[in-house]
């Protein structure tokens, strides 16, 4: 396999986007009139990096059925003043636009940001309560929940952040008692952990039993640091903690965000971009593990876009989706590719959704 010099990271520590090198590979979408909701891509606006409507809407229409997205808080035009805790709301108020303007039809079919998932510090305790109203108001049936930056590994190699968080986040008692302040408002809450704090994360849905959490990124398998090279041993650790994750009913699993870095996996530095054929063999194992525990209805594909498009097109990884969903019934892919994501966010809520209704 030919191989080239390593790309750039930006900023936040993301592969660069290469368009020229991405375009070496199309692929024709499989089953084209499957319908898809992205649950899990961002937005921003900085140093080196720039991913808007106008960009995102350019990847969904790349030939698959893609009829709603859902943002994931990313730190992207927080206020420039105010209180510290509630500059968050910019965020909001900035995705709410952008989805106001998507839900007006005016930019295709595409309903772009139907659900928001902003930031909250959960470690504010019981002070989070006004300020979820605060986002609520903000962006109404479309604010689903929040993300705190949580993932966190000692190896400096393991990172995926533009802000290393301090470790403690879901070990602070604090952080429990703002997710059931969560939960009370009948918000889910995303975390993006690594595989070493899955056992962290299970105990934050052991204490909340009535909080749904939505595991992000196949609750982050590692190939970088300590684990490069030790694909099969990290896969055995990995695989004892998503199982035991997968007994608490509460949470749920978004299977995606296997092109970062830290993955360990290598197609950026290609000559050419993989094909969804290698993907699903790669990704295979991950995903359906995944699948097998937790079930279609507590699973969803995700594109955790612009960052895996350091490594992947956005048509030729729904085709990989599609491919390691092929073994699955109507039911199961129709849950997998946008049952579930709709269910969990409450999609159908959304102003311009009501096709999405069950």
């Amino acid at each position: 396999m030919t191989s080239l010099a390593a790309p750039d990271f930006t900023p936040s520590r993301q592969i660069a986007v290469r368009p020229e090198w991405l375009a070496q590979r199309r692929e024709e979408p499989l089953d084209p009139a499957l319908p898809i909701v992205d649950p899990h891509h961002h937005l921003w606006d900085r140093e080196a990096e720039c991913y808007l409507l106008d960009d995102l809407l350019r990847d969904t229409a790349e030939g698959h059925d893609i009829r709603a997205t859902v943002f994931i808080q990313c730190g992207s035009m927080y206020r420039a003043s105010g209180p510290e805790e509630a500059r968050s709301l910019g965020e909001t108020e900035f995705v709410n636009g952008i989805a106001a303007a998507s839900a007006s039809g005016t930019y295709g079919p595409t309903r772009a940001c139907a659900g928001i998932i902003g930031f909250v510090d959960l470690t504010l305790g019981d002070r989070v309560a006004p300020l979820l109203e605060a986002h609520v108001a903000t962006a109404r049936s479309r604010f689903r929940g929040v993300r705190n930056r949580t993932a966190w590994h000692p190896s400096p190699a393991v990172r995926s952040n533009l802000l290393g968080p301090p470790p403690g986040p879901l070990e602070d008692p604090r952080f429990v008692e703002g997710a059931r302040r969560l939960a009370a408002h009948g918000l889910v809450l995303d975390i993006w952990a690594y595989q070493t704090q899955l056992p962290l994360v299970a105990a934050v849905a052991r204490a909340v039993p009535e909080l749904t959490v939505v595991v992000n990124h196949c609750g982050g398998p590692l190939g970088v640091g300590p684990y490069a090279g030790r694909r099969e041993e990290g896969f055995a650790e990995w695989r004892r903690e998503v199982l035991a994750l997968a007994a608490l009913p509460n949470t749920v699993m978004k299977l995606g965000g296997l092109a970062m870095e830290v993955g360990g996996h290598d197609f950026h530095l290609r000559a050419l971009p993989p094909g969804s054929v290698e993907l699903e063999q790669a990704w295979r194992p991950v995903v359906h593990t995944l699948i097998e525990a937790y079930g279609a209805g507590r699973c969803m594909f995700e594109s955790n876009f612009p960052v895996d498009k350091g490594m992947v097109g956005y048509g030729v990884l729904w085709n990989a989706f599609k491919r390691l969903a092929a073994g699955a019934g109507e039911a199961e892919r129709g849950a997998l590719f946008a049952g579930t994501a709709t269910r969990v966010y409450r999609l159908h809520e959304a102003p311009g959704c009501e096709a999405l209704r069950p």
